[in-house]
């Protein structure tokens, strides 16, 4: 019995060394297969992930080129940069569509028919004058008539006479030239009655070209004189508009004919109006130190007034050479400037870009892309967002 228990109780001290034996015999066995089993889980887990960011970018750029057949395109090109010189100056009428209307009688104002500002077509009556002096013309001319009837007759009866030999020849040459001095006369006063128009004792005064009123010193019963130098009304017509600006003499060697001008006024801060510098004033105003200069700008829809402030930007070459592109094809992101240009292959790629100045609607690059690149000018915002930049 004793041997028995001894027996059994070596046995179960031997279990823990069987049992350790079987796990590491288990553990030597199995191990690699885990292994295995966690690197074909790995493997397969990589593959997938680059698989998709491959197929990502494949799609990103499937969606930029979609984009790009709705886009538009320029060139970039090599340039002199140009330069910006910033003036001011005001709208003024056009001098060459500017009329003064005098009145060329005496007499006074009995009726009128135009106020300032109205628009007014050539011929059209301004006022109506009650003119003595009018009434003074007509009669003149009445009386020129007479002595052309007087004068025709003695003519006739000289002319007779000299062949009768009742009268010398000198008699002859006289009542001729009295003769031709009262056609002159009749022919003065027609043409005098012609030029200042009118029936009996009125005058009308017509507008003599189509514009808009833009001075007006006459009233009504308003008494005139016809050697009066003021004039009763100023026509201008604003289909054109002069823009005088003011240079100042450390800027004149930058300023030329023909250099692009764009302008701005107080009235429509919004609105830009562009033009060429056509005329250099070649006079220095004493007292600012100044030279003016001049564009002309079409207004068709009158909206630039007379006297209105304007600022005045000058463009003129200058002589740094830059990669040039359109203003609007750059894409301002985190403090960054890019744009969206198209590779060889045709495909669209962003570029940031270092931007030297921009001038208008033209932007000069001092880094970034070469000259003969294209870069997308529209729907580079959209390629931009698609590309994922």
């Amino acid at each position: 019995m004793r041997l028995n228990l001894i027996g059994q109780q070596n046995r179960w001290l031997a279990l823990p060394s069987i049992v350790a034996k079987t796990t590491d015999s288990l553990v030597s066995h199995c191990l690699p297969v885990v292994v295995g089993l966690l690197l074909v889980c790995t493997l397969s887990s990589c593959g997938s992930g680059n698989a998709a960011d491959t197929e990502e970018k494949h799609e990103v750029t499937h969606r930029g080129s979609n984009l790009l057949a709705t886009a538009t395109f320029d060139t970039a090109r090599l340039e002199n940069a140009r330069n910006e010189l910033n003036l001011t100056g005001k709208i003024s009428f056009n001098q060459d569509q500017v009329v003064k209307v005098f009145p060329l009688v005496g007499g006074h104002i009995e009726t009128l028919k135009a106020d300032l500002g109205d628009y007014v077509k050539k011929g059209q009556i301004l006022a109506v004058i009650r003119s003595g002096d009018l009434a003074d013309l007509e009669q003149e001319a009445v009386a020129a008539r007479g002595q052309l009837a007087v004068a025709q007759k003695n003519q006739q009866v000289t002319e007779d006479m000299t062949k009768a030999g009742l009268s010398s020849q000198r008699e002859l040459v006289a009542s001729q030239e009295q003769l031709q001095a009262a056609k002159g006369e009749v022919s003065r006063v027609g043409e005098r009655r012609r030029i200042v128009g009118g029936t009996g004792s009125v005058y009308l005064v017509k507008a003599p070209m189509s514009g808009f009123i833009v001075e007006k010193t006459a009233s009504q019963g308003m008494e005139l004189r016809s050697d009066d130098p003021e004039n009763l009304f100023t026509i201008s017509n604003l289909d054109h508009v002069w823009v005088l600006a003011n240079v100042y003499e450390s800027d004149l060697a930058n300023v030329h004919e023909g250099d692009q001008a764009t302008i701005t006024t107080i009235s429509y801060p919004d609105k830009i109006f562009r033009g060429k510098i056509d005329k250099i004033f070649n006079v220095l105003d004493a007292d600012s130190k100044t030279l003016k200069v001049r564009v002309t700008l079409t207004n068709a829809d009158y909206r630039l007034k007379p006297e209105m402030f304007a600022n005045v930007s000058v463009t003129y070459a200058g002589r740094d050479r830059r990669v040039a592109i359109p203003a609007g094809a750059v894409v301002f992101d985190k403090n960054r400037n890019f744009v969206v240009m198209v590779n060889k292959e045709n495909q669209p790629i962003v570029r940031e870009v270092e931007i030297y100045k921009t001038i208008g609607q033209k932007t000069y690059l001092s880094a970034g892309i070469a000259a003969g690149d294209r870069v997308v000018t529209t729907n580079q915002l959209l390629i931009y967002s698609a590309l994922g930049s």
